[in-house]
């Protein structure tokens, strides 16, 4: 009998920096050398760039987009701060960007204003000869971050040795992931998921396979997987950690979801009791929540959807109506400014943006712009020929089945 030993199980440094910008005042954006304090990972940039003020960095980015011109597209995350996102051309969630960034076939440069994995899809959806930019490369992803790409191949040959082939186990990644595990989905018959189509391409999977991998949210999967009407006992949460992640071959066998054991940082902060507090304050109030959210959270709110959905929602809803949101308290105080006939807060009270998200300061957008303008490609996010193959296979069935 061959013994297998797992490496101990690691925190990524971004699921600790969590916590690094929490207030429980309103976010205000200081300059770049203030907010390197924080003690948070930040990409060093020259110095020049630490103490300018919003009116220099203003002044800045607008001399550099009447240079540039056309030559290049901002696209900023809804989850970006307010002092980055007026600076967009485009703005949305990270699959609705790419597939805008794919569409500016004028643009030579794609300017990202997210984290690395969206870069990393827009550089597979665009055409060769544009190039993808990341401001600043310290902005990661937590929960992308629980799923290394070494982690998920063995997990993956591990599972397959016991499962056998694709009628017996498909491997579905959210979109919040790695090209490489995207590559993985693409090249074993699996597929790329989001938020908003999860159900439909869960469902898809199930025609073709008995079971599912699903990486890396176990909590968008669990909430998934409950609404197709699969119990939480046909459900396993899969710890790259363990020898066959935690679980004999038998119980593998008898699981319909195999659930990566990984979360998102700012999703899980927000509590029933949170809800609680927001039916008290307000009676008549909506809750709508992002499918991130764990279980119980999603099972008291009165809406789940994604980030375009949860916009969506507040945008359509009538004068007068309340909503208390369970997403990145960017994109609610968003919602808020722009829809002052209702009344938008969001539910957990103290104010904690998505730590990598923001790291894209607008000094660092300033930094990649004045490079360009210097004939310098800063930052690049290149994803070698043949792992963008075999992601975009994956890419592609999504856009086939969900359109």
């Amino acid at each position: 009998m061959t013994t297998v030993f797992k490496r101990p199980a690691v925190v990524p440094i971004t699921e600790l920096e969590q916590s690094a910008f929490c207030t429980t005042e309103t976010l205000r954006t200081k300059t770049l050398e203030e907010e390197f304090r924080a003690g948070v990972r930040w990409q060093k940039v020259p110095i020049r760039y630490l103490k300018l003020s919003p009116e220099e960095i203003d002044e800045g980015i607008a001399a550099a987009r009447e240079a540039l011109q056309k030559q290049v597209v901002v696209l900023g995350h809804h989850y970006q701060r307010p002092d980055v996102i007026k600076y967009a051309d485009f703005r949305g969630d990270s699959y609705k960007l790419s597939q805008m960034a794919a569409r500016e076939r004028d643009s030579k440069f794609i300017v990202f204003c997210g984290v690395h994995f969206m870069a990393e899809t827009a550089d597979i959806l665009t055409a060769p000869d544009q190039v993808v930019i990341l401001p600043n490369l310290a902005a990661g992803c937590s929960m992308a971050d629980m799923a290394q790409t070494e982690d998920v191949e063995e997990s993956w040959n591990e599972l397959s040795s016991v499962l056998g082939g694709p009628e017996e186990v498909l491997p579905v990644t959210y979109m919040n992931s790695t090209a490489a595990i995207k590559a993985l989905c693409g090249r074993n018959g699996g597929i790329v998921c989001t938020s908003s189509n999860a159900t439909k391409l869960m469902d898809w999977a199930f025609e073709r396979s008995q079971r599912i991998l699903f990486i890396p949210d176990q909590h968008l999967g669990r909430n998934t997987g409950l609404k197709l009407g699969i119990p939480l006992e046909d459900m396993v949460v899969w710890s790259p950690f363990e020898p066959l992640g935690g679980h004999t071959p038998d119980r593998l066998r008898r699981a319909r979801i195999i659930l990566w054991e990984g979360h998102c940082s700012v999703h899980t902060r927000f509590s029933v009791k949170q809800i609680e507090e927001a039916r008290t304050r307000y009676p008549d109030v909506s809750i709508l929540v992002h499918p991130e959210c764990t279980m119980d959270v999603v099972q008291q709110a009165d809406h789940v959807g994604s980030t375009e959905y949860i916009a969506k929602m507040v945008r359509e809803a009538p004068a007068g109506s309340k909503w208390a949101i369970g997403t990145e308290i960017n994109l609610v105080n968003r919602l808020a400014e722009e829809n002052p006939d209702k009344t938008v807060f969001c539910l957990d009270p103290i104010v904690c943006p998505c730590a990598t998200m923001y790291r894209v300061h607008p000094a660092y957008l300033l930094w990649v712009l004045e490079g360009l303008m210097a004939g310098l490609v800063i930052n690049r996010i290149k994803i070698e020929d043949d792992v963008a193959g075999e992601a975009r296979i994956a890419l592609n069935r999504m856009l086939e089945i969900a359109g």
